[in-house]
């Protein structure tokens, strides 16, 4: 009987990973479950509750893993996030992309970086591979900036977590959308809204029918450049962003 190689293992396991998250997605009682979760524990700010080296980073740790594999992959030179709050995912960003190697940047917009936010981002070592760009993200000018701050760097990717609003991500993704090349991402996070009560957030502007996926979806029907990538949701069930994760499939 021949022995296995190296490369038959490997390849053995990628196949069961595949059949293991087939098998989740085909499972409806188990979607079920983590919606049923998902709605529950965002009544406690969930998300709010972790860090990254030192920053409050506001999202799943299902979504910090889900970003860390696709920065492995891609591997960018510049990774743009719309949303900066208190820097914990551009502080994310940058360590991944320290390991990574290379000259990789990171980009943080918002229209109000705080100034004791901006103090701690500014001090933290992974500073050096961050720039901060004060301003609304849907503004014109602001998104000319991007685009010259991205010139020369091919392999950007996108990620969308500023103002939740239906208009404003659809500006976003108007605006931000061309910087993604084939192979890349365009992210889109906080998708759930549209699948939390209607009632579920009765101080914000946004909610059920006016929200990110709501954008998303409109997005999609006017492009075929992005499809959902289905497979990161199913593996990971528990997710802020459901049919947010965008592949660039075309230049």
């Amino acid at each position: 009987m021949p022995t296995k190689t190296t490369n038959d293992l490997i390849m053995n396991f990628s196949a069961e990973v595949q059949r293991n998250i087939e098998g989740l997605a085909s499972d409806p009682e188990l979607r079920c479950l983590s919606n049923i979760w998902l709605r529950e524990t965002a009544r406690y700010k969930y998300s709010y509750n972790f860090t990254w080296l030192g920053r409050p980073i506001i999202q799943f740790p299902q979504d910090i893993l889900a970003m860390q594999e696709i920065i492995w992959r891609v591997k960018p030179d510049l990774i743009v996030e719309t949303g900066v709050a208190h820097g914990g995912a551009l502080i994310f960003y940058a360590s991944m992309l320290e390991l990574v190697g290379g000259n990789g940047q990171v980009l943080g917009i918002d229209v109000d970086i705080r100034k004791h936010n901006r103090a701690e981002i500014e001090r933290h070592p992974m500073f050096k591979r961050i720039s901060l760009l004060e301003g609304s993200s849907v503004d014109e000018g602001i998104a000319q900036r991007v685009h010259d701050l991205a010139r020369g760097k091919p392999n950007v990717l996108v990620c969308l977590d500023s103002f939740h609003t239906h208009d404003h991500v659809r500006r976003e993704l108007n605006l931000y959308s061309d910087l993604v090349k084939q192979g890349s991402y365009l992210v889109v996070f906080d998708t759930l809204i549209e699948d939390m009560p209607t009632d579920f957030f009765p101080d914000r502007p946004w909610g059920k029918g006016n929200n990110p996926k709501t954008a998303v979806q409109e997005f999609l029907k006017t492009t075929d450049r992005f499809v959902v990538d289905t497979e990161i949701e199913s593996k990971l069930l528990i997710t802020v962003a459901p049919s947010g994760y965008l592949k660039c499939i075309k230049d």
